[in-house]
């Protein structure tokens, strides 16, 4: 069964996307009514026109690239990795995407070009970026608030209160204004989920310490008092290691995270790492390190620590009290491979290959301090390193996380 003149003329008329048909000399041959409704000419004024009628005059070497282009017809998407635009009969430019393809008739070629007017989509973007940095912003100012808290909350309690319920407030003004935007994109979305959640719980427990603490002031009480600021303190750290994994997840998505080569100690570097994870350590939780290979290693140490860290915070919060966490590091042949073992709650296996997804939980992590960034930055990191991340994990019997990462040279970065 074919097509007659008359299916494809109806086509051409309907079509939502902008048609223009010109010939071998680059004349306008057709116009169909959506690239007339789209440039503001009737097809009258353009036939037989030169297709720059409807280029911005800026454009003054189309008619060497349309040339080129006839020399060589393909079909192809127009103007790749760059912005057009198209000129309107009111002087108007309008963002387009042009697609172009060809066809020889009785020794003559045409060329199809179908445009789309994208203004709209544009529109979008820019908002998008917009709120985007405004989120960035954002996240900045409480992480500066919460520094800041922490260096007064033993002098100055009642300060921090104040504080503190200021940052509720604007949490509150933050959902308002967020729900009654109407193109955030999905990252967004789910930050306003995610840390209206995990901020709950240590605003809640610095707001009822801080009220607390300014009760005990007897010499008798100070064990009370030292406990609530201990509660304070603890509270503040996890509020500014959420604001950090949003941070560099926002850092990464903007590609400001720069890679910085230099070679050093692996011994020592291990040793410093599962040093400063004592604090976070539950009753009994115990690090076991091996070691072998040579003793320097070349790279980016400071990302290499945030990934370590990520990786023991994340063994030690999903394992009980009295296991041990297990690290094995491999330094040979230009390359080191770090494995990292722990006898925590383990991991669905439906849910493990969307493990390193931003803001991705397993189902039964739900009722588990997290954001659900800290594997998908982990990957980030490792691949600014140029390695590879994987892992093994079985429902109640923990989980192994391996990294391989190759020897780096400041002329590969």
């Amino acid at each position: 069964m074919t097509l007659d003149s008359t299916h494809f003329t109806s086509l051409f008329e309907n079509a939502t996307e902008g048609i223009v048909l010109s010939n071998g000399k680059g004349n306008i041959v057709l116009i169909n009514p959506a690239a007339q409704k789209m440039f503001g000419y009737p097809a009258n004024e353009v036939i037989g026109q030169p297709v720059e009628i409807l280029i911005p005059s800026r454009f003054s070497a189309h008619k060497q690239l349309r040339n080129g282009f006839y020399e060589h017809p393909q079909n192809r998407v127009m103007g790749k990795g760059r912005e057009l635009y198209g000129r309107r009969k009111d002087g108007l430019d309008v963002p387009v995407e042009v697609s172009l393809s060809s066809y020889t008739r009785d020794g003559e070629l045409f060329v199809i070009a179908f445009i789309v007017d994208i203004t709209h989509r544009r529109e979008i973007e820019k908002n998008i970026l917009l709120q985007q940095r405004e989120l960035e912003k954002m996240a900045s100012d409480m992480r500066k608030l919460n520094t800041q808290l922490e260096a007064k909350v033993e002098e100055r309690t009642l300060i921090l209160k104040e504080a503190l319920q200021k940052l509720e407030e604007s949490q509150q003004e933050l959902s308002e204004a967020l729900d009654k935007e109407k193109q955030l994109n999905e990252i967004k979305s789910r930050f306003v989920s995610m840390a209206s959640h995990e901020f709950r719980t240590p605003l809640s427990t610095i707001l009822s310490s801080a009220t607390l603490v300014s009760k005990y002031v007897t010499a008798d009480e100070n064990e009370k008092r030292e406990r609530h600021l201990r509660k304070i303190k603890d509270s503040v750290g996890h509020l500014n290691g959420l604001l950090e994994d949003f941070l560099s997840l926002g850092k990464l998505e903007e590609g400001k995270v720069s890679v910085s080569i230099s070679t050093f100690g692996v011994k020592e570097f291990i040793d410093d790492v599962i040093e400063e994870m004592k604090v976070i350590q539950k009753k009994g939780q115990q690090i076991d390190c091996s070691y072998a290979g040579e003793e320097n290693f070349t790279s980016d140490k400071r990302l290499l620590k945030n990934i370590l860290i990520n990786l023991f915070s994340n063994a030690l919060k999903f394992s009980p009290e009295e296991t041990t966490v297990w690290i094995d590091v491999k330094n040979v042949d230009h390359q080191l491979e770090v494995k990292i073992k722990d006898q925590g709650v383990g991991i669905p296996e439906e849910d493990q290959h969307h493990l390193f997804t931003t803001f991705f939980r397993g189902k039964n992590a739900i009722n588990i301090q997290g954001t659900g960034l800290g594997l998908p930055i982990v990957k980030r990191y490792v691949d600014l390193l140029r390695g590879d991340v994987s892992l093994e994990s079985k429902l109640g019997a923990g989980t192994l996380v391996q990294i391989i990462l190759p020897e780096l040279n400041k002329d590969e970065v």
